[in-house]
């Protein structure tokens, strides 16, 4: 077993099917474009294992605690991974993680979205370690599609 998906074993976490939209809702994009030794990896909200939009859904700092919202970025951070891995076949291929653009769904006044956006960047160190886990990362507060808490896009390097 690859290292990495070892690693998600070992912590009881599963990567999810792709997300299921609701009929009508068309997306005419690839959820990661490899390009040279770079995938790019499209905006992603959390999802249940089967692929079903999670909840809570809501603006973090009215229908959703940040707490909540970290959970949230965590998932989000799964949905890339599988999608990553749909795509170049092996998560042991990333060999830097090179920038996250977060975006959380805020309510007025809410000013945290750092703490919330954590939850993505924590899984991801916790799964390639500083070394090819660290990245640089946006966190900004606006409306997101679908009303999920958070939603991210990402850039990594991969193997030739």
């Amino acid at each position: 077993m690859a290292i990495i998906e070892q690693r998600l074993a070992e912590m009881g976490l599963e990567l999810p099917e792709p997300l299921k939209v609701r009929e009508g809702l068309r997306m005419p994009f690839v959820w990661v474009r490899v390009r040279g030794n770079r995938a790019y990896i499209s905006g992603h909200v959390a999802c249940n294992r089967d692929g079903t939009l999670a909840t809570p859904l809501g603006k973090v700092g009215a229908e959703v605690l940040p707490e909540q919202g970290y959970a949230s970025a965590r998932l989000v951070a799964l949905a890339h991974l599988a999608s990553l891995k749909r795509a170049v076949g092996d998560l042991d291929r990333v060999t830097a993680w090179l920038r996250v653009f977060a975006m959380v769904n805020v309510a007025p006044g809410f000013d945290e979205t750092p703490l919330v956006t954590n939850g993505y960047s924590d899984l991801i160190l916790e799964l390639y370690g500083p070394n090819v886990g660290a990245h640089a990362r946006s966190s900004i507060g606006m409306a997101i599609p679908l009303n999920a808490p958070v939603n991210c896009e990402a850039e990594v390097e991969i193997d030739g």
